[in-house]
């Protein structure tokens, strides 16, 4: 199990070594959070399956998304991407991956955390930030920042599902080919391997995971066998290793690599790649930076429109209480 508190990641100081971290779909993190009302930076819980039983001591408005692992609480069926009122003393529990392979929890005005370089996201290798700068371990408490009146449900209701939701298919493709930028040391590779990354597919690797996601092919060929200097990655980065194979780094890379950089996944399609699984393909094709301003402009226009209108809705809902 791993099962951490994140955000959106810690920035500005990737030139002493402190990799950003955050969410490995900060799409889905973002609609959690918005959901509840918060902002869509608040630290969320991402999880993985198995995912964790969480035992709610006091009323809450929680959202889930991102993968649906089918949860429920008290035995009775929730739903992902709608805000959810809890009742005390209540269990919510995950029984099976219903697709993606990430899920994220986020509770209305969120958790009582310590910001470690102005972030709540969990570094494990520094041990710093999140929880105790670690994994959530059996037993911990986390303490929330907000009681409010508005969440008391009947002692019958266990909980109360808002009516209002988001639609996570709006402002992200789900397309399995993933658009990159060209990379710095692309024409490294000889021609028949250029050929063979735009046209053969990928399959992810079992030996993947928050640092980077291995890639298993026909392998490809530099031909030109000059060391590199270590220089920047960042999400998405696409790297030759040494066996021709491909490594795409994830949330939690390091700052600067010495494999050559193929190419760089657009930011609007990383959502698509971390939600991905061990087995799933994928494709590659060029595109240029306009292309991929213009989508990420989109999306982040999605999550704006998505956050005023839910705000709106959760300050009708209290004020017609």
């Amino acid at each position: 199990m791993l099962d951490t508190i994140q955000d959106m990641g810690r920035y500005g100081y990737q030139h002493i070594g402190i990799n950003p971290t955050g969410a490995m779909d900060k799409y889905a993190a973002a609609i959690a959070n918005i959901l509840v009302g918060n902002s869509p930076n608040e630290p969320i819980i991402e999880m993985h399956f198995p995912a964790p039983t969480i035992f709610f001591s006091q009323p809450v408005m929680i959202a889930l998304s991102g993968g649906d692992f089918d949860a429920n609480i008290n035995g009775k069926s929730v739903p992902v991407n709608c805000p959810l009122l809890i009742n005390k003393n209540t269990t919510l529990q995950f029984h099976s991956p219903k697709n993606k392979s990430h899920s994220y929890l986020a509770v209305n005005g969120g958790m009582k955390l310590s910001k470690w370089l102005n972030s709540y996201s969990t570094n494990t290798k520094a041990e710093a930030g999140g929880f105790a700068g670690r994994k959530l371990l059996k037993d911990d408490v986390i303490e929330l920042n907000d009681e409010t009146g508005y969440y008391k449900l009947s002692a019958k209701d266990d909980f109360k599902i808002l009516p209002w939701k988001a639609n996570e298919h709006f402002g992200i493709d789900t397309t399995t080919e993933l658009m990159i930028i060209k990379g710095s040391e692309w024409d490294w590779l000889d021609n028949a391997s250029q050929e063979k990354f735009l046209k053969n597919p990928f399959f992810i690797s079992h030996n993947s995971d928050r640092m980077g996601y291995r890639l298993a092919s026909e392998p490809l060929h530099s031909s030109i066998k000059t060391e590199l200097v270590s220089s920047a990655v960042s999400f998405g980065t696409i790297q030759l290793l040494p066996d021709g194979q491909l490594i795409i780094l994830m949330a939690d890379h390091q700052t600067t690599g010495g494999y050559p950089r193929l190419g760089n996944i657009i930011s609007v399609h990383l959502p698509v790649l971390a939600q991905m699984k061990a087995g799933d393909k994928i494709h590659f094709s060029f595109t240029d930076l306009q292309t991929a301003e213009n989508l990420i402009l989109k999306q982040h226009k999605h999550l704006k429109q998505l956050e005023i209108a839910c705000k709106l809705r959760l300050e009708n809902y209290i004020n017609d209480l």
